[in-house]
């Protein structure tokens, strides 16, 4: 029987934390070590939302809604999508409250600049797939706002990156579902994280960070 209890399901955004570290990803989603901080990124998007609530502008043939939730049943998912432009299009879908069809377009803001990996272009593929699955329709392209160079890119949503991203979906629910927080290769890199002094890398090889926490406690 599915469970589509969607108190269970996983934050969306979390598929960033995932591609970079999969052990980072496990001590904030499944151990929350990083209490405070799943706290402080849930916080991110309540305050999106009391900060923009979830609004439909109507500009000519197109439709603006901000703070859109999404969710998806099949990767058990769910987030907020920045904005989404809804493009008037015969070959597109009705939409509640609106004359015509429509096309879809997830736009994703981002503070910094593009990314060398894919991890914003699979977060907002992400975000289509929940598209796909609550409105019925295909989403073919997205585009991704960074504050950094103050434009918007344009992200085609291919079958593989969507495919990428069904994996993604099904590893993390895996991990999640076990409580298995995996060990990973270190490098430089882990200096760079701001959960080195509780990932201890150094001790991976030894011990779990849960173990390890709970010896202090008992010392």
């Amino acid at each position: 029987m599915v469970n589509n209890d969607e108190d269970h399901y996983l934050m969306l955004s979390g598929i960033q934390h995932f591609q970079f570290c999969k052990r980072q990803w496990a001590l904030i989603h499944i151990e929350q070590q990083w209490e405070e901080n799943v706290k402080t990124i849930e916080g991110q998007h309540l305050h999106r939302n009391a900060d923009q609530p979830f609004t439909r502008e109507k500009r000519g043939d197109k439709l603006v809604v901000r703070s859109m939730a999404v969710k998806s049943h099949e990767l058990k998912l769910s987030g907020i999508c920045d904005i989404v432009e809804f493009i008037q299009d015969p070959d597109g879908v009705e939409i509640y409250g609106a004359d015509g069809k429509y096309l879809a377009y997830p736009i994703e803001y981002k503070r910094g600049k593009p990314k060398k990996d894919e991890s914003d272009v699979l977060q907002l593929a992400a975000q289509a797939l929940c598209l796909e699955e609550m409105l019925l329709c295909e989403v073919k392209t997205g585009y991704i706002f960074y504050q950094e160079i103050k434009h918007r890119i344009e992200v085609p949503l291919t079958a593989a990156i969507k495919q990428m991203v069904r994996s993604i979906a099904a590893e993390m629910q895996d991990y999640y579902n076990r409580k298995h927080t995996p060990k990973v290769k270190t490098g430089t890199f882990c200096k760079n994280c701001s959960l080195h002094s509780i990932c201890l890398p150094a001790l991976m090889n030894k011990r779990t960070v849960r173990s390890y926490i709970e010896g202090k406690i008992t010392e």
